[in-house]
């Protein structure tokens, strides 16, 4: 507990808002309003640019301009704009790249219907529980940007957090209401401002976290029973 900060990095921001970029799309599904087309291509954009972000801990490197994602006026029929990828890669690994078409296309087939989680939350009234959350990842994360510490006792929110729960913020046909959107909305934009000034490093110091697991390792071997 000590040393928990030594793990902290804006890498585990986007943990936080690519988890929470899928909630909200759930939840806007299940709104009386669902996304416009193009909204909906934004937001999957978002998604994927989180995505891309814990890449390089699990891939080959990728230059800033090996893969390029954007919207643009849409070829598909029907679509107003989409997204598009411009691609420079050389000389990189087959199976990474398959490991990262994969991810990417994944994430793009899953938001083409509304998974069964939604479905299950809507037969067992867990739309309320869902949108706790989604605000609670808002609130955690925030005070990761902001003050480098992870509370997962929400003490001062805690009437709020239970108001959402309880329903405050669901409709007769139990839909959020549009508040909870504008709630939603104004946890984006601090966060936004949030990421933009995090004193934060881009990466947890792996050298000083390895050093730190070995000296536990060996207080472990060498400690008397």
């Amino acid at each position: 507990m000590n040393n928990r900060k030594m793990f902290l990095s804006k890498k585990a921001v986007h943990s936080f808002g690519g988890y929470a970029n899928q909630q909200l799309y759930r939840l806007q599904q299940k709104s009386a309003s669902k996304l416009k087309q193009s909204d909906l291509e934004e937001h999957i954009l978002k998604t994927l640019e989180h995505m891309r972000t814990d890449f390089s801990s699990r891939y080959s490197n990728v230059q800033d301009d090996g893969i390029n994602l954007y919207i643009d006026r849409a070829i598909q029929e029907g679509f107003d704009t989409e997204i598009f990828m411009d691609v420079k890669l050389s000389h990189y690994p087959l199976r990474d790249y398959c490991g990262l078409w994969a991810e990417l296309q994944n994430t793009v087939k899953a938001y083409g219907k509304v998974g069964r989680r939604n479905e299950k939350a809507i037969a067992h009234n867990k739309i309320g529980k869902h949108s706790m959350h989604l605000i609670r990842l808002y609130m955690m994360c925030l005070d990761l940007l902001e003050k480098e510490e992870i509370v997962t006792y929400r003490e001062k929110e805690h009437d709020l957090l239970m108001d959402i729960r309880d329903g405050k913020y669901l409709d007769s046909n139990d839909k959020p209401t549009p508040e909870f959107f504008e709630m939603v909305n104004e946890y984006e934009k601090r966060l936004d401002y949030a990421k933009a000034n995090t004193s934060l490093p881009d990466e947890p110091n792996y050298e000083a976290i390895n050093e730190f697991v070995m000296s536990v390792n060996e207080r472990v071997v060498t400690c008397s029973f």
